[in-house]
């Protein structure tokens, strides 16, 4: 039985030669990076009115291109964090955010419905990988005590993306084909990879991982715990945010011109909740976990009661937004449990994050389906918040238990 990893992440040493400013500059190309995945990921759902009416298919449809994506990310995140464990981080990065703008590259020249569900999944693939090394990355330069900051920096590209790019992207979706959309994020796509070339040091590429030993040490309960309430607990945020805009057609009433605004709205939450999360987890560890979760619930069970009105179901996506959170959190926490396996661990954590974002769709279109409504994504959010309690409190059983094995064993040896 493997030893189980100490709760201190032990970090490489921090590159002596990086500067303050260079450190800055590597941070803003990792975000932007982000940014680009961010836009790319979220999209569709701000684009689904303007998919609907050019490929001729259902919201529920448009719902599985989104799940696509998504399965994507879980199927790449493990696959190319194990293929590319051998690799220096500044040429896995640079071969992951170029693989994403052809991907996206792709999407738009998509032509049917069959073809764009292929190119979906194929942009999602390195999604996850992206994101963990950058993560680990980040967090090699920046100072230990500040571990929950770095992953929130790196993070704060998905809370932007949500926040301005993709209300920008509905909206230029109603100026011009939506297609343009995702060759918009390859070319940002293309600038990250740039600025990385240029930024990015040998010094920041720490140590070379070892693909099988990253397997054997990522098979620990706490690290399936953790990726259990990402994948199911964070579901809930995007059972709401993929149906958002029909339903602020159809149930608020408003014109097309406000969908930008109600996603801008699970943007500001999101940014919000980003640095609180980091916040949160420098200071209280996975226990700021039943927080947010506990706040979730109750933002989602509102939600059916304040779609009617355009200033309550605005609160109400900010209300909601505010669960990204989790997101610094749980990459932080999976840093300490993973050991060894802190490449897989933190590719896996997107991977986790992406089945929410499939789960939530498909959740959501079977209530919608089954003629429950647009407003029922809020119960069946709050119900998979519940169950990511449930995981929660399993996880916290399980790190008390941990924690009193040495204090046991320390007192007989006394």
């Amino acid at each position: 039985m493997s030893k189980a990893p100490s709760a201190d992440f032990t970090l490489p040493p921090a590159a002596p030669a990086l500067s303050p400013r260079q450190v800055g500059l590597i941070l803003f190309a990792l975000t932007l990076g982000g940014f680009a995945i961010g836009t790319g990921e979220f999209a569709g759902m701000g684009l689904m009115p303007n998919m609907v009416a050019s490929l001729g298919v259902t919201e529920p449809q448009v719902g599985h291109l989104i799940s696509a994506y998504a399965l994507g990310v879980v199927v790449g995140a493990p696959l190319l964090a194990i293929l590319g464990a051998g690799w220096k981080r500044k040429t896995l990065l640079l071969s992951l955010i170029g693989f994403y703008a052809l991907g996206n590259l792709a999407s738009a020249l998509g032509p049917t419905y069959g073809s764009l569900l292929l190119f979906r999944f194929i942009a999602g693939l390195p999604h996850g990988a992206y994101f963990g090394v950058a993560a680990l990355t980040a967090v090699a330069i920046s100072p230990p005590h500040q571990r929950g900051r770095a992953v929130s920096l790196v993070m704060l590209g998905l809370t932007l993306a949500i926040l301005a790019g993709n209300p920008l992207a509905t909206w230029a979706a109603q100026v011009v084909d939506w297609r343009w959309i995702y060759v918009a994020v390859a070319v940002i796509s293309v600038v990250t990879a740039v600025l990385l070339a240029v930024w990015l040091p040998v010094q920041a590429n720490g140590p070379k991982a070892n693909p099988l030993a990253e397997l054997r040490a990522f098979n620990r309960t706490p690290v399936w715990q953790a990726l259990g309430i990402g994948a199911i607990g964070f579901a809930g945020m995007f059972t709401v945010f993929s149906y958002l805009a029909p339903t602020m057609l159809d149930v608020t009433g408003v014109s097309a011109g406000w969908i930008p605004l109600g996603l801008a709205g699970f943007g500001l939450g999101g940014v919000i909740g980003n640095f609180a999360g980091g916040w949160l987890f420098d200071r209280y560890g996975l226990r700021s976990v039943w927080v947010v979760l506990a706040w979730a619930v109750v933002a989602l069970l509102l939600f059916p009661m304040m779609a009617g009105s355009l200033p309550t179901i605005l609160l109400a996506t900010v209300a909601i937004g505010l669960m990204g959170a989790l997101g610094p959190i749980l990459q932080s926490h999976l840093m300490d449990v993973a050991g060894d396996a802190q490449t897989l661990a933190a590719a896996s954590h997107h991977a986790a994050f992406n089945m929410a974002n499939a789960l939530g769709p498909w959740l959501g279109g079977m209530a919608i389906t089954a003629g429950y409504g647009w407003t029922s994504t809020g119960y069946v959010g709050a119900a998979t918040a519940v169950v990511g309690l449930m995981i929660y409190a399993w996880a916290s059983r399980t790190a008390r238990t941990a924690a009193s094995v040495p204090t046991a064993a320390a007192a007989c040896e006394t």
